[in-house]
């Protein structure tokens, strides 16, 4: 049966009551499946770390395996699996995200007296180049420009400001490693994110290995950003060995590492360390551009912003409600955002969905921690034993997060009873087929009737999601190997294919 047809026969049993006593499962499978973890568990790859695995039917969350289940480990990106299916539960998966171009002032003779804002609402995708039906960052400048141009504005005796305030927790968790902060995947939640909150460094390698690379520029521009470059060439092919370390709010960026010989040019990415003020920035020199004049310095507001010393103060701000619209720019379904997260693993995407949907459960701004706390009510409301659950962002990249398997096969089987639950489920890439399991498992029965959401960082090899069993029945599971022996990954590899093929020729129903 192809599998779209399993998803949706086992979709209707979740709503169908259970008044009878469930078949036996495949009891030789599940040995089969018991003595593969206990091979890879007492295995010198993961002898000195731990192996763990839950299965359950996802129509009612029957345990049908638990090894080491119980023990709380990390996560890795596994952890998008609970942020966007609580994300889609709260907020439903049409939500959109709105973006405001505004001013609190008065037009008269062609002069704004006040302020021009960008007040986000935290989109996370807010001028991306991901979506090719929506405006990428260079288009949006134009629009707002040619919005402040239709309202008959050519100059502005106030500030051009970016709104951040609908978030107001800090940006980055306080658990992230500051070799993490200052690179792309580290980019820090806003209330006003553009551009993914990220730039190019772009340099310039040396002819010869160990000499220094140059800094040409950056992309965009960023003369507001202070750089000591201290980047080396690297040999010819060793790509980007770069880290880039800054901090929220801190114009000081240092650069460590390599880029490669042999390039004209090597680009690295890195993160904004104040994403609504470049927003402000970058908005303005689009309007001095094009012929509109701003007698003040841009600004932001929100958590944790300070002006720059020596900066022209804006004029007093006025409450967004006081404020008059010149244009509104709405984001892609939030069942969107939600794949890009699973697909390609986006932090900063899943970061911005654990703040929205913490500030829609609590009906207030929520800190991440509170967030958290938000999160986990949820699922424990809804029957969920959160027992050993202690995550401490929405991504993952925490490395000191943890949960247990047992903790997220129970969210994930409780998530086929919600409404959103198949965009949920079309959000997770395919083993075999698709995002970054795409050449997971091919060539086995696994492929195509796997949707699983990987997770790595050090030691830490992750997967979650769903199995179509060989009688149709969808399967939660999740699989978390933590601490296995440098350089055996491969290895591990070979134990984690041969499991969910495992899961896969399961009939549970027998």
């Amino acid at each position: 049966m192809h599998r779209y047809a399993v998803l949706i026969l086992s979709y209707f049993f979740v709503i169908i009551p259970l008044c009878q006593a469930h078949p036996p499962a495949d009891s030789l499978g599940i040995q089969r499946l018991q003595t593969t973890m206990t091979q890879l568990q007492t295995s010198p790859l993961v002898r000195n770390g731990t192996a763990a695995l839950s299965v359950r039917r996802a129509r009612d969350g029957g345990v049908l395996l638990d090894f080491n289940a119980r023990m709380s480990l990390p996560s890795a990106s596994t952890l998008k699996l609970v942020t966007t299916a609580t994300a889609l539960a709260v907020l439903g998966d049409n939500y959109t995200f709105g973006t405001i171009l505004e001013h609190d002032g008065t037009i008269r003779d062609s002069v704004l007296n006040g302020n021009l804002y960008i007040r986000g609402s935290g989109d996370p995708t807010l001028g991306s180049n991901r979506f090719a039906e929506f405006a990428d960052a260079p288009t949006l400048l134009r629009t707002w420009t040619e919005m402040v141009h239709s309202a008959g504005i050519k100059h502005i005796r106030g500030s051009v400001i970016g709104d951040a305030s609908v978030i107001q927790s800090l940006p980055v968790p306080n658990t992230w490693v500051w070799g993490d902060m200052g690179n792309y995947y580290g980019a820090g939640v806003c209330g006003l994110n553009f551009n993914e909150n990220m730039y190019r460094a772009v340099f310039k390698p040396a002819k010869s290995v160990g000499q220094p690379a140059g800094l040409l520029r950056t992309e965009p521009a960023t003369p507001f950003l202070r750089f000591q470059n201290n980047v080396r060439t690297g040999p010819t092919g060793s790509g980007d060995e770069v880290i880039i370390y800054n901090a929220p709010f801190s114009p000081q960026v240092f650069l460590e590492g390599t880029v490669p010989a042999g390039m004209n040019v090597f680009g690295v990415k890195g993160s904004l360390p104040d994403p609504a003020f470049f927003t402000a920035f970058a908005l303005q020199e689009q309007l001095t551009r094009a012929g509109i004049s701003i007698n003040s310095l841009p600004q932001s507001i929100g958590p944790g912003r300070l002006p720059e010393p020596g900066t022209t103060e804006a004029p007093a701000q006025v409450p967004a409600a006081k404020r008059t619209p010149l244009h509104l720019h709405t984001s892609v379904p939030l069942a969107e955002v939600v794949r890009l997260t699973n697909h390609q693993s986006i932090n900063l995407y899943a970061e911005s969905l654990l703040i929205l949907a913490g500030n829609a459960l609590a009906k207030a701004p929520v800190t991440t921690d509170q967030a958290l706390q938000q999160l986990t009510r949820f699922w424990q409301g809804k029957g969920v034993d959160l027992t050993g659950f202690r995550p401490k962002d929405g991504s993952g990249l925490s490395p000191v997060g943890a949960l247990t398997a047992a903790n997220l096969s129970g969210i994930l089987a409780v998530m086929t009873k919600e409404k959103s639950f198949l965009p949920f489920y079309d959000s997770i890439p395919v083993v075999g087929e698709s995002g970054t399991v795409k050449n997971l498992g091919r060539g086995t029965a696994a492929a195509g009737n796997i949707h699983a959401k990987s997770g790595t960082i050090e030691g830490v090899r992750a997967y979650a999601g769903y199995a179509t069993s060989a009688d149709g029945e969808l399967l939660s599971f999740t699989v978390l190997v933590n601490k296995y022996n440098p350089g055996s990954l491969k290895g591990v590899m070979g134990f984690l294919e041969q499991i969910m093929t495992q899961l896969t020729t399961l009939k549970v129903n027998e």
